[in-house]
């Protein structure tokens, strides 16, 4: 990153007008550094390091001790700038500890490579019949009574049908199945638009008739819904039941998981699982044990709700997220088991961001950076 940059950067995140991504840009600055070669001497490191580090002081002394406003009306002043210096400058060391360290182990990852998932699906219709998306043409796939099936591009399948409420009075279904290792994109027959995470399903019938939208999730799924007073759109996942008119929201029901965690950006969503039910409103989350009978549920404000949606923007995004959550998103996208090798300590965190289309060894070395070594044998990933 170039000093003028830098500079911008933390006067942006001092004056907190930074966003999301640019925020983690700082918490994660080893990112900037991860590509430099580990054939660099010691002594050129070092420099490196030390080019940074006088850039930083350099902009630390010259900068006036004013006092800015945050969007909290909390006041920030140039301490909290030297702080973030501060936390920079050892994340750099730590960087250049592990370049120093890690050569060889890097080395044994990049050897058993394993490349990352992708647009993979399979769509059963109605009669039974199944359709491997991602070895089929663009185009028309299917007719399901007055609905055309149509592959869009990669990775997208389109339902085309007549107006809401019309047509048949007979309900059939498709369903549509990503593998571990994939991910894939419908627009429903209403024009509502879901993108399944990996290892998820979606049962959704041809064409909505009726007085409800009524689908079935297994899985992760995100929704954008179109809205309609007239027909409320209805979520079955893991035995709780989502109610929506128009909105955007994501479901985490995976079975593997600690809780069934429901996460809404836009409108307003009713959660009910059994007699219990909540309200959500804008930014934030519902969750329900998943190792608990009659679990109550839980709503809480979501401190980064970009990192609960980072996956369906090709991205893996983790703010002090303990070891064993992280390696499950990466079993399931990369379709890999996971092996631990003695104990994981509780506050093996990590904090960062990286493409979903890297190979899981280039994902595994940033993750290194969290203190857990990793080994690659076949499709399994030993944690040690």
């Amino acid at each position: 990153m170039e000093e003028q940059e830098l500079k911008k950067l933390i006067s942006k995140y001092n004056l907190g007008t930074a966003t999301p991504d640019e925020r983690v840009l700082i918490e994660n600055w080893y990112d900037e550094l991860n590509g430099a070669e580990l054939s660099k001497s010691d002594e050129e490191l070092e420099g490196m390091k030390q080019g940074t580090y006088a850039a930083l002081q350099t902009y630390i002394s010259t900068t006036q001790p004013k006092q800015y406003p945050t969007q909290n009306n909390k006041i920030i002043t140039l301490t909290y700038v030297k702080w973030i210096a501060a936390a920079m400058l050892l994340s750099i060391s730590i960087t250049f500890y592990y370049y120093r360290h890690s050569a060889q182990n890097s080395n044994a990852l990049a050897l058993n490579d394993i490349a990352p998932g992708g647009n993979k699906a399979i769509l059963t219709l109605a009669d039974g019949s199944k359709l491997v998306l991602d070895d089929s043409k663009n185009g028309k796939l299917a007719t399901q009574g007055k609905t055309v099936v149509q592959k869009t591009g990669s990775g997208m399948l389109s339902y085309l049908s007549a107006a809401l409420g019309t047509g048949s009075s007979e309900v059939t279904y498709n369903t549509i199945t990503t593998p571990r290792g994939g991910q894939y994109h419908v627009t429903l027959p209403d024009g509502t638009q879901v993108w399944l995470n990996a290892a998820s399903s979606l049962k959704f019938p041809t064409a909505f008739n009726g007085k409800e939208r009524d689908v079935e999730l297994s899985g992760e799924a995100y929704f954008e819904v179109v809205k309609n007073k007239a027909m409320p759109f209805h979520v079955a996942s893991a035995g709780q039941n989502i109610e929506v008119l128009g909105t955007h929201f994501d479901i985490n029901g995976y079975k593997d998981e600690a809780s069934l965690n429901t996460t809404l950006l836009e409108g307003s969503v009713k959660v009910a699982k059994g007699a219990l039910t909540a309200t959500l409103k804008p930014g934030q989350q519902s969750s329900i044990s998943n190792n608990e009978t009659n679990a109550a549920i839980k709503v809480s404000e979501v401190e980064d709700i970009d990192a609960i949606t980072a996956w369906k923007d090709g991205k893996f995004r983790f703010g002090n997220t303990d070891i064993k959550t992280v390696m499950r998103q990466l079993s399931r996208w990369y379709d890999v088991e996971i092996e631990y090798e003695g104990k994981i300590a509780a506050d093996d965190v990590f904090t960062g961001t990286f493409s979903r289309d890297m190979t899981l060894a280039k994902a595994l070395k940033l993750l290194e950076f969290s203190g857990v070594n990793f080994k690659i044998e076949g499709r399994k990933i030993i944690v040690k």
